[in-house]
């Protein structure tokens, strides 16, 4: 047997079976709810819910988000916007809006804890001070840009489909030519480990969620303590969504973008130090669950364009068994990646974008993604969003 053929094997034992995990998980596309629609509110969702706002140092892009809710109708009782002492003008923003809608409300979550992460906290606090006559807590991120109809649409869905927690997938906002290649590629690291969105899962381990727009009956929540089971995580929205779901309540991850557009970051460099480093979802997930997403995302992932380049250019390779198994077995990967563009395309709003056209060559920077990955899953945040945490 020569090396090349001994190389072969080795690598489809590896890629083989991470292949039938993915193709079972998008085999369940087709059974998913679709993406949800904007609704208009019914009375007996009036006042039902409470809307929180974490916030630190968000005026450069928060008021899409208080235009956004402004125009929610009479299903929210209330917007608490939950600063951490904010230095560029945030808390005066929030502020012009409540002159102009009664519903907001300012507040200030310091002190933070030792144990306690900042977001988290601030949602904590949203949620103590929000009404209790309200059936729904709605977590929303300030870089959202909400649709009118957005909350009564989710409320009805959750209530349709008897969810106790459901949260949202946004259509996500490109501007410049290095996120239209990067983004793309690390949202996939996503979907290759879990379920599509719209795909109840039984396993509370293997819930995704999205905490830029998070609605979760109001009871629930207090059931579990607020968000005290998730004060330590750099991925709360995952790690408090699991312990629901672990609880036996029921956890939804919906498709929502033709109600929600976020715009996360600002160029490459910003989505690949911020957002990169919480994909992972280790304060989420066991070691062994770690371990295993980073195998299966470097097979099915990181390796095909690697492999398939290697051959083209190592054109002294003879085609024995082995390698045409495997030179096989990566074409057929790399043509699932690039459908999948097809299927995330209406995900991204790409209409104002520079080069937008990078989008669709996403593929190329899959390697540079699965590494991200690997970096942030051994690597524990000591700053996010302007704060500092200690090594402890």
């Amino acid at each position: 047997m020569t090396v090349a053929s001994a190389l072969a094997l080795l690598l489809l034992l590896i890629q083989v079976p991470a292949t039938a995990i993915l193709l079972s998980r998008l085999f369940k596309g087709p059974r998913r709810l679709p993406p949800i629609q904007p609704q208009q509110p019914t009375p007996e969702l009036l006042g039902n819910v409470s809307v929180v706002v974490p916030t630190l140092n968000e005026a450069l892009r928060i008021s899409p988000l208080l235009a956004g809710l402004s125009r929610q109708s009479y299903e929210v009782r209330e917007v608490i916007v939950v600063d951490s002492k904010s230095q560029d003008g945030t808390p005066d923003l929030v502020k012009v809006a409540q002159q102009q809608d009664p519903r907001f409300r300012l507040i200030n979550d310091d002190p933070l804890p030792s144990n306690w992460v900042g977001r988290p906290w601030a949602l904590h606090n949203g949620f103590l001070y929000s009404s209790e006559d309200s059936q729904w807590f709605l977590g929303m991120d300030a870089d959202t840009q909400p649709h009118p109809g957005l909350v009564a649409s989710l409320v009805k869905i959750a209530q349709a489909q008897e969810y106790d927690l459901v949260s949202l997938s946004p259509q996500f906002i490109l501007q410049y030519p290095g996120e239209c290649l990067l983004q793309p590629a690390l949202l996939m690291t996503l979907l290759y480990r879990f379920d599509p969105a719209g795909v109840t899962t039984d396993q509370p381990e293997r819930v995704m969620a999205n905490g830029q727009c998070f609605l979760c009956r109001r009871s629930v929540l207090a059931a579990v303590g607020g968000y005290s089971s998730a004060s330590s995580s750099f991925c709360d929205d995952v790690t408090l969504a699991r312990h629901i779901a672990a609880q036996g309540f029921k956890v939804g991850f919906l498709d929502g973008a033709k109600v929600l557009k976020v715009r996360m970051y600002e160029g490459a460099l910003e989505t690949w130090k911020e957002w990169g480093r919480s994909l992972d979802l280790k304060d989420a997930s066991p070691r062994a669950q770690i371990w295993g997403d980073l195998w299966l995302l470097s097979a099915v992932q990181g390796l095909p364009l690697l492999i398939v380049t290697g051959y083209l250019l190592i054109n002294s390779w003879q085609l024995m068994l082995p390698v045409k198994l495997l030179l096989g077995l990566n074409v057929f990967l790399l043509v699932i990646r690039f459908a999948m563009l097809l299927a995330i395309a209406p995900s991204y709003d790409r209409q104002n974008a520079k080069a937008g056209w990078l989008f669709w060559l996403s593929p190329l920077a899959d390697a540079l993604a699965v590494l991200r990955i690997f970096l942030s899953a051994f690597r524990t945040p000591r700053e996010w969003r302007g704060r500092t945490y200690s090594k402890e």
